[in-house]
């Protein structure tokens, strides 16, 4: 295998002049970058958020006590980017951008324009994008590194830039490369902060291709984005976060321009379009400032991996358990009565499957809705699942497998049959009906060893019973799987069906799609 391995890296070395060489520096300890000065320091930070309009509106509720956090649940795609638009244009120091895909649609570039808007104004603006969520160098965001009050910069980035090598690099640094930024994160003048399982694309907002992801996010207001601040920090001082000013694309006056010619186009093109969505921004920010927003106050701790977990050596990470596996199995620990998870890719493995038994034992009610084998993007991690599942419902927990039909979605202002199937992308949990988990942190082997991730653990009944909610909401329009006599049942109703549906296989799928499950199992759990 090694000799292999080194004929390869032979092969992949004697490659490179046929393709041109453009490589960047994948660090800052690289001395290219001996000379680079940060645009955005320090003291563009040094003002009291509770001073800032958006802080003002809710002055009372946040001067009670300063450890006090208000949260407020946005459940579909729609509000999702209202909300971030909205408070774009309600900031007026600072807003951070922290995210693992940003992808070249409509609504990314409406948002990055949004952003540019508010940079013009005078706000500080700081991205975080992932380079493997970028696609390499396609992402028009990295553009705004031009503008004099935005800095951009790629965390764990490629090193060479082609297209032909971007695959093979990550092959020959897979223990680095295989690690990812997976952290999502929206901050506001260090007081408002938007965080939960939403990328930047269309997919997650307004659904515009066949694919529509149905994803939880949640607006916290007070002490929590101050805490996600801290964490952001020292994922934009990591020498692995490197300005985008090293990617050729990104210093292209000309590609600028181009990206400017899109957002006049936009305001051109679609001029009555554009006044109907200014007319919804400025209602969401009247909405606001009326504490119209439906918060629920309480207190939240805020935790996110070290971005150091992306260095580590591959036997240390198949054996890290950092501050969020060790704060998920406190809560899962304490739990008496009742959990709901919805869980986008769920492969619990023996840690999870003992602390399921350990909570079953002791009179614990267990709800779980993950994605089904027809609304799954990822078919490896459901055959992964699909191990764990029949233990799981022998146990005792209920468990529930998302339709992959357009009524799931939970946009309520579009035609829903120009979506072809949903994809449920949530990452929640909620403990005793008190206590909430949200975040990036998907409940499987990835995030938990390889990804770095963030989760806001909120202590409020109020808002801890609308996520419930929520959850059992999904329930209606998912599959019911429970195993009889030995054989695995899917149970729901269908949106045009009189009866319910019954299936002895996973539902809406082709025979192709349930060979390749099968196949998928030979991969290593760690791996999917």
């Amino acid at each position: 295998m090694k000799n292999a391995r080194n004929t390869l890296q032979k092969i992949f070395l004697m490659a490179l002049p046929l393709v041109g060489c453009t490589t960047i520096p994948t660090s800052l300890r690289d001395r290219r970058l001996a000379t680079y000065n940060p645009k955005i320091i320090a003291s563009d930070f040094e003002y009291d958020p509770m001073q800032t309009p958006i802080a003002s509106q809710y002055k009372s509720e946040l001067s009670r006590d300063k450890s006090v956090t208000g949260a407020s649940l946005i459940e579909d795609g729609l509000s999702a980017f209202v909300i971030r638009a909205a408070f774009a244009r309600m900031a007026t120091k600072t807003i951070d951008l922290q995210t693992y895909i940003y992808s070249n649609d409509f609504s990314s570039h409406v948002l990055i324009g949004e952003l540019k808007k508010a940079a013009d104004r005078g706000v500080k603006i700081r991205i975080l994008i992932d380079d493997y969520g970028t696609r390499s160098d396609i992402a028009d965001v990295i553009l705004l590194n031009q503008h004099p009050n935005i800095e951009v910069k790629i965390f764990n980035a490629v090193r060479h830039r082609s297209r032909i090598l971007y695959y093979p690099e990550i092959l020959f640094d897979f223990n680095r490369l295989n690690s990812r930024m997976h952290n999502k994160l929206f901050i506001i003048d260090n007081v408002a902060m938007i965080t939960g399982g939403r990328n930047v694309a269309s997919d997650y907002f307004i659904p515009e291709t066949s694919s529509n992801f149905s994803d939880t996010d949640v607006l916290f207001l007070g002490a929590v984005p101050r805490d996600a601040t801290e964490s952001f920090n020292q994922y934009w001082a990591h020498h692995l976060a490197v300005p985008a000013s090293v990617i050729p694309k990104a210093v292209s006056k000309r590609a600028m321009q181009k990206l400017e010619n899109k957002f006049n186009k936009i305001q051109e093109t679609s001029a009555k379009n554009a006044r109907k969505y200014n007319t919804i921004i400025s209602w969401a920010i009247r909405e606001f400032k009326m504490k119209n927003f439906d918060f629920c106050w309480g207190h939240g701790q805020f935790i996110a991996d070290p971005p150091e977990k992306v260095e580590m050596p591959k036997e240390k990470k198949e054996k890290y358990t950092g501050e969020i596996i060790t704060t998920l199995n406190k809560l899962w620990h304490d739990t008496k009565h009742n959990i709901y998870i919805s869980a986008a890719y769920l492969v619990p493995g023996d840690g999870g499957m003992n602390a399921v038994h350990h909570s079953k034992k002791n009179g614990v009610d267990i709800t779980i809705i993950t994605n089904s084998l027809a609304s799954t993007n990822a078919t490896t991690v459901y055959g992964k699942w699909e191990k764990y599942r029949s233990e799981l419902i022998n146990a005792g927990v209920n468990v529930y497998e998302f339709m992959s039909a357009a009524e799931n979605t939970r946009d309520k202002l579009y035609d829903r049959d120009k979506s072809r199937f949903s994809i449920m992308h949530s990452k929640t949990i909620v403990f005793d009906d008190k206590i909430s988990w949200i975040g990036s942190f998907n409940l499987d082997p990835r995030s938990a060893y390889y990804n770095t991730e963030n989760v806001v653990i909120f202590e409020c009944p109020e808002f801890a019973k609308k996520l419930r909610d929520m959850i059992m909401h999904d329930t209606k329009t998912s599959w019911h799987v429970t195993i009889n006599n030995g054989e695995t049942t899917w149970t729901g109703q269908k949106k045009n069906d009189c009866e319910p549906c019954i299936y002895n296989y996973d539902p809406d799928t082709t025979i192709f799609r349930r060979i390749l499950k099968t196949i998928s199992k030979i991969i290593p759990e760690k791996f999917v």
